[in-house]
């Protein structure tokens, strides 16, 4: 067995608990497939997780990756070696902030020529989380006047995308400095949070997705048309917490105040990558790092503001 380069949590490691240090190169069982990572991302699944003390058996975050197909265990029917995937290992422990990592077949699928390893790396879970909320939980239709709050990030920036793929009416909010990002992904209205409170418009909505901000639960009811659904997928961690407890409470009559965790499949995967080979959708990265800064590039993605997807490059 050999070794590799990773990112490793630490608890004695400073100052962000995640240390650059040579581990063991894992090996597959004959159930899984060994991936040479060229490409990783962060999430908010990465840092809640560690901020929350749940730590991978591997001790190696990293929920989104793109590489090639290293070997692969007898049992593996659809790859081989040299093939070009894209993973979301979320489901799997994480594993992505190394050189190399195992997964079963089931998490994988092909990476079209069409993107780049840093494009397919920023993919998996913030749009698979936009897809399934949209979806899913708010039953999306064409024609519905859609409100995006916090469209600036991995989330938000696909949920824009899917949800004019849709044919809705999408209304974002965010900061000054990401009005015209939003706006360029196919936004229809863009309020700016800092000029004004999109909680007191007399505006209604069919159907809410809030990825970020501090909002009460009742704020978005309110602007909520008859029949409308909330989904809340992100935010603070006491918003997120009152979310799961009041959520019942709060979805009595005909407004639905709902919370989503994305579940990964491979139809949800199959379909998101086939969007962005066709130019439906695109990654927005906002920042990429190297392995060796991976501690750098997780800190910035906790803080809430980037723009887009945070990117690792491995190679």
């Amino acid at each position: 067995m050999g070794k590799m380069k990773a990112v490793v949590y630490d608890k004695k490691g400073l100052p962000d608990k995640l240390v650059y240090r040579d581990v063991e190169k894992p090996e597959p069982n004959d159930n899984e497939v060994l991936i040479k990572i060229f490409a990783a991302s962060a999430n908010a699944a990465d840092y809640r997780s560690m901020g929350l003390g749940i730590i991978p058996k591997s001790k190696i975050f990293g929920a989104d990756i793109a590489g090639k197909v290293e070997s692969v265990g007898k049992n593996i029917q659809q790859l081989k070696q040299g093939d070009e995937v894209i993973g979301e290992l979320y489901s799997c422990g994480y594993g992505g902030f190394a050189q190399y990592a195992v997964a079963p077949e089931k998490v994988l699928v092909s990476k079209p020529v069409k993107l780049s390893f840093e494009e397919a790396a920023a993919l998996p879970l913030a749009a698979i989380t936009a897809l399934q909320a949209l979806r899913d939980k708010g039953n999306i239709q064409k024609g519905q006047k859609v409100l995006i709050v916090g469209s600036s990030g991995g989330v938000g920036t696909y949920a824009i995308q899917l949800a004019k793929y849709f044919n809705t009416e999408v209304t974002a909010v965010c900061s000054t400095k990401n009005v015209e990002q939003s706006r360029s992904l196919g936004a229809y209205e863009v309020i700016d949070y800092t000029k004004e409170n999109f909680t007191k418009t007399n505006k209604r909505y069919n159907l809410i997705l809030a990825v970020n901000g501090n909002h009460p639960l009742s704020a978005y009811k309110r602007i909520l048309s008859p029949g409308g659904i909330s989904v809340m997928v992100g935010g603070t961690y006491l918003q997120i917490i009152k979310a799961l407890l009041f959520k019942r409470l709060m979805s009595f009559g005909s407004k639905k105040m709902l919370t989503l965790t994305a579940k990964s499949n491979q139809k949800d995967m199959e379909l998101i990558v086939k969007l962005a080979a066709d130019g439906k959708i695109k990654p927005v990265i906002d920042k990429r790092y190297s392995l060796d800064k991976t501690a750098d590039a997780m800190r910035y993605a906790g803080e809430g503001h980037a723009r887009g997807k945070v990117v690792i490059n491995i190679e």
